[in-house]
């Protein structure tokens, strides 16, 4: 096992064995829940005049929140994973999903809305991803390639449990490509042949979320900017998303989620194998299916 798969297991199970070690008169100052979901769809054609194909996709949503909160302390810790597949008639399975998002953020009050903060960000995907999908022969990502590991020290400004404010001058981003083949390529900003690129700057993360917004309608929304203070602290790393859920009844909704990029050390590659460039990536989400709270 390597370290840096070390490291990944200890930042997912840390929270969980804290949880399990505490004393029952303990207990109480913790909070955890969360939310699954999966979307299903299906297309059946036979003898269809019109033409068409087959098609079957899938799509699973998991998220969990283990708080602790006790005196001036508060401990967050959330875990975000998304998986979903498509397929055509006989075609390849193609990959419409694919995330891994851990975060754990300790603060310790300063006044009424501010704390004090330390915060740890961790992503990355689970499968395989290809460039040319359905033949899914060009190669451009997989587990720990690339992988963020974003470590951080600010001030968090959160007048209640619905939105939080965190700022922080002093933000360290590492930058995690462990396939050789596309280290070799220099994917995701690292120099060809490293495996790791560090860069230090200053980072902002905004959430703000609201139940009900309007009748059975939850909204969430997450923003996360990045700049690297000593390379063109003017190229902004964005990463935007929105969710908005639909309850139907107890155990069924509808999801819409978007997903706004930009990261000007990933250059956008067309179809024929030509970089052209960073681009704003933008990716949509819609899934209708069986939905739990817990």
């Amino acid at each position: 096992m390597t370290k840096k798969t070390k490291i990944l297991i200890l930042l997912i199970v840390s929270p969980v064995l804290a949880f399990g070690q505490q004393e029952p008169d303990t207990v109480k100052h913790w909070k955890a829940g969360g939310n699954t979901a999966f979307n299903f769809s299906q297309v059946s054609l036979s003898n269809w005049a019109a033409g068409g194909k087959n098609s079957v996709s899938g799509t699973f949503l998991f998220n969990a929140f283990l708080n602790y909160k006790k005196n001036k302390s508060a401990w967050e810790n959330t875990l975000d994973l998304g998986y979903g597949l498509t397929q055509q008639g006989e075609e390849n399975l193609v990959k419409t999903e694919d995330r891994i998002q851990i975060v754990s953020k300790y603060g310790y009050q300063a006044s009424k809305s501010w704390f004090y903060t330390l915060l740890a960000d961790f992503k990355t995907q689970m499968d395989l991803g290809y460039k040319d999908p359905p033949e899914n022969t060009i190669m451009t990502s997989k587990f720990m390639s690339p992988a963020y590991l974003l470590l951080s020290l600010g001030m968090d400004y959160k007048p209640n449990d619905n939105f939080s404010l965190y700022l922080s001058p002093v933000t360290s981003k590492m930058t995690i490509v462990n396939d050789e083949e596309l280290s070799s390529q220099g994917a995701y900003g690292v120099d060809p042949g490293d495996n790791l690129r560090s860069e230090f700057g200053a980072s902002l993360k905004s959430i703000l979320k609201k139940e009900n917004i309007i009748e059975n309608v939850n909204f969430k929304t997450r923003l996360d900017l990045f700049s690297n203070l000593t390379d063109h602290p003017e190229r902004i790393d964005v990463e935007w998303e929105t969710q908005f859920n639909f309850k139907v009844n107890s155990f069924l909704s509808a999801n819409l989620g978007t997903t706004l990029l930009y990261d000007h050390d990933i250059n956008y590659v067309d179809a024929d194998g030509v970089e052209q460039g960073p681009r704003v990536q933008f990716k949509q989400l819609f899934g209708f299916g069986i939905n739990y709270n817990f």
